[in-house]
Parts: C-alpha cells; sequence; structure tokens
C-alpha cells in the first residue's frame, strides 16, 4: 500500500531528474566529436579535446586557479561563518537581527551589482586581479549558505552533551573539539562541500575581478563560448559532470553496503 502511493510521486521526480539530466546527454556526445566546433550528432569520435583540456595551460591553469580559490574560500568561509552560527543561535545581544540581516544580504543583492561594487572598491585596495580577492568576495557570497547550514545544526544540537562533559571537569575549548565538533562534523563537512561548490561555479564576479593568471574555469568556459565555441568547452563540462557523479554516488553507495553488512552476532 504504501509503494503504491509514492510511486507517483517517485515517477515524477525521476522524470524532473532526467529533464533536468537531459542536456548533458548531448553535451556528453560532442565531447568525443572530430567536430572543429559543437556539433551534434557528432562527425566522429575521439579524445583529443579531452587531452587539450588536461594539457593546455589555457584550461588547466583556470582549472587550478578555481580549486585553488574554492578550498581557500572554504577554509575562510567556515572560519567565520561557525563562530557567527554559534553568536546567533546562543547569545542574545543588541543588534542581532540587524547582524542577521546584514550577513544575509548576498542571497538577495545581485552579483552583477555586488561584483561592480567588489571591483570598485578591491582596486582602490589593488586585490583585483588576484586570488586574495577572489578570495575574499566569494567569502561574502558564500557566508550565507554556510551560515544557514550550521544554524539549523546548532537548533538541533543537545546541548545536555556539552553540560555533561563540563560537569566532568571538562574545559570550553576540550568540549568543543570532543564533544561539538563530532556531532556538528556532518553538518561542517555539508557547509563546506556547499561552499566549495558555490564558489567554483561563480562566473558574474570572476568576469569583473580576475585576470588573465587568476581566470577560474567558469569563466574560461564563458569566454570559450562566447569566442569561438570551442569544443574543448564540452570536455569540460563532461569532467566536472563526471566528479559531482562520482561524489554523489561514492557516498550513496558507502551506505547500501553498510546496510547490506550484517550485524556483529547475527547469523
Amino acid at each position: 500500500m504504501y509503494s503504491e502511493k509514492t510511486f507517483p510521486i517517485k515517477l515524477v521526480a525521476g522524470l524532473i531528474a532526467l529533464f533536468i539530466a537531459a542536456p548533458m546527454f548531448i553535451v556528453i556526445p560532442m565531447s568525443f566529436s572530430t567536430a572543429p566546433s559543437l556539433e551534434f550528432p557528432p562527425p566522429g569520435y575521439w579524445l583529443g579535446y579531452y587531452q587539450r583540456f588536461f594539457t593546455d595551460r589555457n584550461w588547466t591553469l583556470p582549472l587550478f586557479n578555481s580549486i585553488v580559490i574554492g578550498l581557500g574560500t572554504t577554509v575562510l568561509t567556515l572560519a567565520l561563518a561557525a563562530p557567527a552560527a554559534f553568536a546567533l543561535v546562543r547569545h542574545d545581544f543588541r543588534g542581532k537581527a540587524l547582524l542577521n540581516l546584514v550577513l544575509m544580504m548576498p542571497l538577495v543583492v545581485p552579483h552583477i551589482v555586488m561584483a561592480l561594487a567588489y571591483y570598485s572598491y578591491f582596486g582602490a585596495l589593488r586585490l583585483v586581479q588576484s586570488y586574495t580577492g577572489l578570495i575574499l568576495a566569494h567569502t561574502c557570497l558564500s557566508m550565507p549558505v554556510a551560515i544557514l547550514i550550521l544554524t539549523a545544526a546548532l537548533k538541533t544540537f543537545d546541548r545536555n552533551l556539552e553540560r555533561a562533559a563540563a560537569n566532568l571537569g571538562s574545559r570550553p575549548l576540550t568540549t568543543f573539539r570532543l564533544v561539538t565538533l563530532p556531532v556538528l562534523k556532518p553538518a561542517f563537512l555539508v557547509a563546506g562541500l556547499f561552499v566549495f561548490i558555490h564558489s567554483f561555479d561563480e562566473t558574474v564576479i570572476a568576469l569583473f575581478i580576475s585576470g588573465r593568471d587568476t581566470t577560474t574555469l567558469p569563466r574560461q568556459m564563458f569566454n570559450s563560448f562566447l569566442m569561438q565555441a570551442d569544443p574543448v568547452l564540452s570536455a569540460a563540462s563532461s569532467v566536472l559532470f563526471t566528479a559531482v557523479l562520482i561524489a554523489v554516488a561514492v557516498p550513496a553507495v558507502m551506505r547500501a553496503m553498510r546496510r547490506k553488512r550484517p550485524m556483529p552476532g547475527r547469523a
């Protein structure tokens, strides 16, 4: 009876997922095409565009830049978002509502407006076309995402665990390291993942403040499509899609294997 009720929901969800993923069934075959431009169906197949993506400096440097900027943004964002989330959830102070509003502003301000502001402000500080400028800009954009995830986890956290540790003589930092952090570890991992993806995928601000040596992969893909529709673009898209698919599939497979593993003491 339960499966009969959920079948239409699963069918609709499957159709929506198929609709979202449908463009990849065109992009992936084009990434193996021998055509000199984006063409579907491909006239022939080869791996030349993948070779260019992993060997051409015009593509490897933006990929490296995006990874470095994404990792830097993740570390800085979590370092700032964690104290902010603890303050917003566990403390009452004057201006708390205003602070929360300011921290959420990047969600409502158009990216093009923020890009112009960063270009003007960072230009005076000589941070345009630098890793530091991009990391700072992406951190400001990613703060709301990290704070929302961490505050949601903190609101469901059982503080009796911390009180028990304190009653046993544990110091605050020791309690945070041995009690609070392990419980909140999934929330930190999810927040870090979302921040990295948000930074890696950001294009508008990168178009304004990144330079030749700090070009990110999304900006390179945009420029490639804008100038000449380089088929390497389809290979880059396929690589990113495969990476995301692996990142999603591996944890799912591991959870399935753990569920199938027999419990100790059972026949």
